[in-house]
């Protein structure tokens, strides 16, 4: 049963503890990427095998085995991943950063690119689960940062097959290239590259502990996203709220995984036990319900607090990935949210319409870097270069300047390659 707490009559300690996962992966996980560097494909093939049960004849997807896919998945549901692309290219659209120059002084010019990186690589889970969502999520604003090249690495199922939803959102996104590899080892090969996987810049995309691991030891070869940590759902409800729904909100993010986090901050403790009840009556009725249950039990926690704004508060200090806002009003409360990943307003708006549909990226930073990091977004797939152009004339004006100020730091062949370009304007 979920635990119920009073702000102020339990430790901090108590109210902002998080559950850590305990697996060591880091000696695993560092054998398999030289693996896969010393070896590629061959490696690629005898993991596929190990860990997933699927002996492949290549680790490409082909055209037919798309083509496929789409003859299998139900038109209703290729409309609907249609309707959630439009959707999240009309978000991420407008994060679009655009080149600038700045001359406004005779002979000077300075500016700023912004510029694609070549190739983007995208981790989707598979396992127990099937997620076309984050397939969209992390290729489209691939695709509409320029990228030239975006590519998905997926495990296969026994028969060596991937999910034909995964290829059939990857189809409506506009991927480039499907390969038939998951875990640490599809991380080593973006990372590093193979005979057959390319060597990407950006690798992105959730996983397991493995994953995280493979892309914390591949980060300086590669640039990536972020480590994620278990999902999380904070939820603000005032005693106004239906407690049916907001139990079936905390439970939408605790069937993720067992160590997931669901938490409750309320002004009611009459609503608190409301929910707790409801919460009770929902768990055996889904169908990852012990996964529910174990995540409730462990990482669940309603907190009591005195108002709204003290609990708005709480949830700062806690930086949860998904913040649900369910109050009237909401908007009355946005300024004060400094820390959440994505935001959830009103008590019509369930953090659902974001993993699926609604726009906004679902792929946020969790375990409280909430505090100093981002939602994914088309800034993860560009990168900005600046230049600088000064003629003879503008640098004589500044060089003494820079020459000064180089000496100041005990630089003196930085303050000589200024002041030397001048010398015969000086002496002139």
């Amino acid at each position: 049963m979920i635990k119920i707490m009073k702000y102020g009559e339990v430790s901090a300690d108590e109210i902002f503890a998080r559950t850590e996962p305990t697996v060591n992966v880091e000696e695993v996980v560092a054998d398999i990427i030289y693996d896969v560097r010393k070896n590629g494909d061959a490696a690629l093939y005898k993991y596929c095998e190990k860990f997933d049960n699927a002996k492949l004849d290549s680790l490409l997807v082909t055209p037919d085995e798309i083509q496929e896919a789409l003859s299998i998945v139900e038109d209703k549901f290729l409309e609907i991943l249609k309707k959630a692309a439009a959707n999240i290219r009309k978000f991420h659209e407008k994060q679009v950063r655009n080149s600038f120059i700045i001359n406004d002084e005779k002979g000077i010019v300075v500016g700023q690119k912004v510029i694609p990186v070549d190739r983007a690589g995208l981790y989707v889970p598979g396992g127990t689960a099937a997620y076309p969502s984050t397939v969209l999520m992390d290729s489209i604003p691939a695709k509409i940062a320029g990228c030239k090249e975006v590519v998905i690495v997926t495990p296969p199922s026994k028969d060596g097959k991937i999910n034909p939803v995964i290829l059939a959102a990857a189809h409506i996104a506009g991927v480039d290239k499907i390969f038939k590899v998951g875990g640490a080892q599809a991380i080593a090969a973006l990372a590093y590259g193979t005979e057959t996987v390319p060597k990407v810049d950006k690798i992105v995309g959730p996983g397991n502990a493995f994953v995280a691991e493979a892309k914390k030891q591949v980060f300086g070869t590669v640039s990536i996203d972020m480590i994620a940590g278990p999902s999380e759902i904070l939820v603000v409800a005032d005693g106004l709220s239906n407690p049916e729904y907001v139990a079936a909100d905390l439970l939408s993010q605790a069937e993720h995984d067992k160590m997931a986090s669901a938490v409750l901050v309320t002004d009611s403790f009459e609503f608190a036990k409301k929910v707790s009840e409801e919460l009770e009556k929902q768990i055996p009725l889904l169908s990852r319900s012990e996964i529910a249950r174990a995540s409730i039990d462990n990482n669940g926690k309603i907190i009591v607090a005195d108002d709204l704004y003290a609990a708005i508060e709480i949830s700062n200090e806690i930086a949860p990935e998904h913040l649900e806002l369910c109050v009237d009003n909401p908007f009355d409360y946005l300024d004060s949210i400094r820390h959440a990943g994505s935001i959830f307003m009103g008590r019509y708006c369930p953090e659902a319409l974001g993993d699926y549909f609604a726009g906004p990226n679902h792929t946020l930073p969790t375990s409280g870097t909430a505090k100093f990091s981002s939602p994914l977004s088309v800034d993860d797939f560009v990168k900005k270069t600046q230049y600088t152009y000064y003629t003879k004339e503008a640098l004589s004006r500044v060089a003494e300047d820079v020459g000064y100020f180089a000496e100041k730091e005990g630089l003196t062949a930085h303050a000589k390659s200024a002041t030397i370009r001048t010398k015969d304007i000086n002496e002139a």
